[in-house]
């Protein structure tokens, strides 16, 4: 029979070792009228989240219509991605402005 105080070591000891997966969040800032980086990566589960540094108001908007973000002047927003592939991105307000997510499983 194995002491109890071995079990108990042995189960610290894997709970010290074992590797958690945790979402991370990848942030894009806008500054006049530019998303940088205009490409990120990221994982499913993790969040995008854009800190608009300009005066006017802003979007992320999905080109496939899977999602949009409003960012208020001077505020910051947030996007959990959910399914992987590449969603290129464009501002409603300002169609110049392009960017790109890559979310990996």
């Amino acid at each position: 029979m194995t002491p109890r105080w071995i079990c108990l070591a042995a189960v610290a000891l894997f709970g010290l070792i074992s590797v958690s997966a945790q979402a991370a969040t990848i942030q894009v800032t806008i500054d006049k009228l530019v998303f940088v980086p205009a490409e990120v990566t990221a994982k499913v589960g993790d969040t995008v989240e854009w800190i608009n540094k300009d005066i006017l108001a802003h979007t992320a908007t999905a080109t496939n219509g899977d999602w949009n973000v409003t960012i208020a002047p001077k505020q910051t927003s947030r996007l959990v991605v959910k399914k992987p592939g590449t969603a290129d991105y464009f501002c409603k307000y300002h169609p110049n402005m392009k960017g790109r997510v890559v979310v990996t499983p």
